[in-house]
């Protein structure tokens, strides 16, 4: 929520977002526009929990099965995970803004 308030400028917030959608396989869908932040175009190691290192998140399960799936594609952090998982989703995305919040502060 932090770095959503702070990316709200009265100019950012009307073309971007935060998007948590549900998946009919079930899950969690996130998606982060990372345009204009201090996050565009930084590395982020793809994390693959639960699954093979694929493409598009798995299908089937009856949620007992925990999953996640993160990526940064182009200007968008795009998070998958099982329908208990959500929390799990934006934890993955709050650890790396905030290790990159704190390397910019460090000079690192």
């Amino acid at each position: 929520m932090q770095w959503y308030l702070a990316q709200c400028d009265e100019d950012w917030e009307h073309q971007f977002g935060v998007t948590i959608d549900t998946l009919d396989n079930p899950g969690w869908g996130l998606t982060i526009d990372l345009d204009g932040t201090a996050l565009e175009g930084l590395n982020f190691t793809p994390i693959y929990q639960g699954v093979p290192d694929a493409e598009e998140p798995v299908q089937g399960g009856d949620g007992d099965v925990p999953w996640l799936v993160c990526r940064v594609d182009g200007s968008k952090f795009k998070g998958w995970g099982g329908p208990r998982d959500l929390g799990r989703l934006i934890s993955a995305f709050r650890s790396w803004a905030e290790g990159q919040i704190e390397q910019t502060a460090n000079g690192t």
